[in-house]
């Protein structure tokens, strides 16, 4: 019990510090010469060896249950969509932008929590998630006024949010099916992303599928290490032990630091307005982290049931 009370306790940290490095990747996509599709294939396969080897070293075996690797690899699918068409809205609004507009799953998050695993929003969660509507619209409008691209660029970014909140809903579904090992969960959604990246790859990135020079390697081998297997197995991990409204309005700290790298290193001209929806969304991330009351924690834990018992 005194773990599982820890392992609560340190999701939120977990997730923040996950969402941070999965920020930084945006930097690599932003300046290697790659096609979106073909960036997201190539992180998702490096990642997949690197989680079969861990799982093989940890003698971890994959679900008994049909259905809990059918939901993984479903997770994987939509995590390969998220992370091309996130990667064509970096190159269409530069990281900052993009990564805010990938951020939006909060509301497909909610909503998917509401209708079908019955989450109530509390009247701060409700507040918090318009606050963080109108701080990501605050960060974001501004871009229509001197980019061509911005069009493009909104609606793959919010076309990536809405596939990051479908991959998250089906890590759930699998851990709730069967409880899964970190490692083998990951390796199955790597495997999902790699076979769902492969047709639209083809298509969409002939010419620009395989890197140029050395150094583009060793990026992609950042990319997929760092980026992939420690940052969203943070994540993966953290997500059965929060509530979906909470998640997402943690996965805004992302966001946060993909602007500030934006405008910091790749000096993109942020004005007083955007800082101000950052602040304002940050504000949101504080009043969705808030606790509950005793009697209400419990709405919150829909894996503690998984805790007690061991992976076979």
């Amino acid at each position: 019990m005194a773990m599982a009370i820890a392992a609560s306790r340190s999701a939120p940290i977990g997730l923040v510090v996950g969402c941070i490095i999965f920020g930084l990747g945006s930097l690599i996509v932003a300046h290697v010469d790659i096609g979106g599709w073909a960036m997201s294939f190539w992180r998702l396969a490096i990642s997949g060896i690197v989680f079969a080897v861990l799982a093989k070293i940890m003698g971890q075996r994959l679900p008994r249950s049909g259905r809990a690797i059918f939901y993984a690899l479903l997770s994987g699918a939509f995590l390969g969509l998220d992370l091309a068409l996130w990667h064509e809205s970096i190159y269409a609004v530069g990281p900052g932008i993009s990564t805010l507009l990938n951020s939006l799953q909060i509301f497909f998050l909610a909503a998917i929590g509401f209708l079908y695993f019955n989450e109530r929003q509390s009247i701060v969660q409700l507040i918090s998630l318009f606050l963080a509507m109108l701080g990501v619209a605050m960060i974001g409008s501004p871009e229509f006024a001197h980019n061509s691209a911005a069009t493009w660029g909104f609606v793959t970014g919010i076309g990536s949010g809405a596939m990051l909140a479908a991959s998250m809903t089906f890590i759930r579904k699998t851990h709730d099916t069967e409880p899964t090992p970190i490692f083998m969960l990951m390796q199955l959604i790597s495997i999902g992303g790699v076979l769902a990246m492969v047709v639209p790859m083809w298509v969409f990135d002939q010419g620009s599928i395989l890197p140029n020079t050395w150094a583009e390697i060793g990026w992609i081998l950042v990319y997929g290490t760092v980026m992939q297997c420690l940052a969203w197995g943070l994540i993966a991990y953290s997500i059965p032990k929060l509530s979906l409204a909470l998640t997402g309005l943690l996965l805004l700290s992302e966001p946060i630091a993909a602007l500030v790298i934006d405008y910091s290193w790749l000096d993109k001209p942020i004005n007083t307005l955007q800082w101000a929806g950052a602040l304002l969304t940050m504000f949101a991330i504080y009043l969705g982290s808030l606790k509950p009351k005793p009697r209400a924690l419990r709405r919150y834990r829909f894996f503690s049931r998984f805790y007690k018992r061991d992976y076979k």
